[in-house]
């Protein structure tokens, strides 16, 4: 058994009202990996997707606990922001899949970057680092 530490993650949770569509949409349009769905003991869904080695988890069900979806309220209060290596070319596979585009691909001085939201109203932020030199 290692004695070495695991470093400290974070890790997004996002609410979604139905799981195995949000599942099926984050691999599609933004080339994630389904890594797990199951089933809640209270009923719900619980899923985790990972994007080049890096995770999200996401749930259904809570709705007593007032864990909503940017839908169920009308409003976004955060968003994933991702670098990659390729702005355009996932901006062309996310807009073919149905992503709603709020810009598509600019430069700023942060990188070259697009925002999309998913269909349950989660916004991302997808952005390639502005190149070294």
């Amino acid at each position: 058994m290692s004695t070495t530490p695991r470093p400290p993650q974070i890790i997004p949770y996002l609410f979604y009202r139905d799981v195995p569509a949000a599942l099926d949409f984050l691999t599609r349009a933004f080339g994630f990996k389904e890594e797990m769905r199951h089933g809640t003991p209270s009923g719900g869904m619980h899923g985790e997707a990972s994007f080049q080695g890096q995770l999200v988890m996401m749930g259904q069900g809570a709705h007593e606990r007032s864990l909503k979806t940017p839908k169920d309220v009308g409003a976004a209060t955060m968003g994933v922001f991702i670098y990659l290596d390729d702005v355009d070319k996932h901006y062309e596979v996310a807009k073919a899949a149905g992503a709603e585009i709020v810009h598509p691909p600019k430069d700023a001085p942060y990188g070259r970057n697009y925002w999309a939201n998913d269909p349950e109203g989660h916004p991302w932020f997808f952005t390639s680092p502005p190149k070294a030199g």
